[in-house]
């Protein structure tokens, strides 16, 4: 059984690397997966207790994405009133170099706020307002990967493997904001300091002049615009407030917040009795517009590690690393290099499934407590798993979401990207890498 659930998997997830070439969307393939690997698990080397285990792990997998589905709404209302429009009126410089560090700026700690995918398509939109060139908008699109990704792993909001552990208890709030943001922020000024030496070195830094637009949707006024865009930025930061103060799951807060955006909304429109009913943009419209293959896409993956948790065939991995490594930074920098091939998603809840939440009483009957202590809640090997993941994904252009997106808004090249901006990336990986191992030695 074993072998047969290990190569289902790889055989599903093969298909899901090649989603392009075989024009079949992932979701489809990961939802296929997740069915028949269950079956298979249910025929071959069930028990009579297949049935809580798997209700168990669609609870557990569904506050995920309930969260996801509450994160994204918010985004999208946001994006619809054209609040994201109130950042490129700011953006007057006309230099490269100041440009190339004012947008990675933002989009750091934008993806902080929203999630890293949202952040990469808001931001190579600006571009297209700024820069006329295809050739300087594939740098400054690499760059903005590079800070999509990085700013998206030390916030609990920014990422979906970021939120996948914040949501679990293997991360919270503050530890996680604290130890992260200077590696981060290091994984991001390397690639981002050796691109402007690049700039000066060719010379050319002006840009042509081409004026910012401003337009906002019809019927939306400036003032309108400003208060979605508050309100809902506001809202997604009082999420992690409202689980420390409350102790309520993430997905709680953000129920509450999109609520109340919603009520908002509703009353504003409601007083807009002259404005056309097919121009105003509800709620219960928006909500249609969320990208649903990609929240069955995380069903079906995360649905899958839960059969391999279940056949313990993870815990049998992680004794294997165990004994054959036992070196937390070795086990975390690889899956960080394997998360520029492999999807993030599915490594993480991997390695959430390998290895359990240590507690004080676990850890007193622990063989090697000093190393078994790195697996506590906010302990280090979780931290380097969060920042790995996410800052990994950024080696290669299909590695994340946000290399995706930029890959297909801006017809980047592989080859151009893995010339360019790959060897960058991964500078900027390692330095962060060092970040944490000083902070290792010095703060746990």
């Amino acid at each position: 059984m074993t072998l047969i659930l290990i190569a289902t998997f790889i055989l599903g997830y093969a298909f899901i690397a090649m989603e392009h070439k075989i024009k079949i969307d992932k979701a489809a393939t990961a939802l296929t997966m997740f069915g028949a690997m269950w079956a298979i698990y249910a025929l071959l080397g069930g028990s009579d207790t297949t049935g809580t285990e798997l209700t168990e792990h669609l609870g557990s997998t569904c506050e995920t994405l309930v969260f996801l589905i509450g994160a994204m709404t918010i985004v999208d209302l946001i994006d619809t009133h054209g609040g994201f429009y109130i950042l490129t009126k700011y953006i007057t410089t006309r230099k490269k170099i100041k440009l190339l560090w004012v947008m990675a700026c933002i989009t750091f700690f934008m993806s902080a706020v929203l999630d890293n995918m949202t952040t990469t398509i808001v931001m190579i939109m600006m571009l297209r307002k700024i820069i006329a060139k295809p050739l300087d908008r594939w740098i400054f699109s690499g760059i903005i990967i590079i800070a999509a990704n990085a700013g998206g792993a030390w916030s609990p909001i920014g990422d979906v493997t970021t939120i996948m552990m914040w949501m679990r208890g293997n991360v919270t709030t503050l530890p996680l904001m604290s130890y992260l943001i200077l590696p981060c922020f290091v994984a991001t000024l390397v690639p981002l300091s050796v691109m402007s030496f690049r700039y000066r070195q060719s010379g050319g830094d002006m840009l042509s002049s081409q004026p910012i637009e401003m337009r906002l949707p019809q019927g939306v006024g400036k003032k309108f615009s400003r208060g979605i865009f508050f309100a809902g930025v506001l809202g997604l930061l009082s999420v992690p407030v409202i689980k420390a103060v409350t102790g309520l799951p993430p997905y709680v807060g953000i129920m509450f917040v999109l609520g109340g955006l919603w009520i908002l909304t509703e009353i504003i429109y409601g007083r807009k009795r002259e404005m056309e009913e097919s121009i105003k943009n509800r709620v219960s419209k928006v909500i249609k517009h969320i990208d649903m293959p990609t929240i069955l896409f995380f069903l079906g993956i995360l649905m899958s590690v839960s059969c391999l948790q279940s056949a313990n065939i993870l815990s049998e991995a992680a004794n294997f690393l165990d004994k054959n490594v036992h070196e937390v930074f070795a086990i975390t920098s690889a899956v960080g290099v394997l998360s520029s091939i492999i999807d993030n998603v599915p490594l993480v809840a991997a390695c959430m499934g390998m290895y359990p939440i240590v507690t004080p009483e676990m850890l007193q009957t622990c063989a090697d407590p000093a190393y078994m202590q790195s697996f506590m809640q906010d302990g280090i090997f979780w931290l380097l798993l969060t920042y790995c993941a996410g800052i990994g994904g950024s080696i290669l252009i299909i590695g994340s979401a946000a290399g995706v997106v930029a890959m297909g808004l801006e017809r980047i090249d592989f080859g151009w990207y893995f010339k360019n901006v790959t060897l960058l990336a991964f500078l900027g990986y390692i330095a962060g890498i060092a970040v944490l191992f000083a902070e290792s030695l010095f703060l746990f």
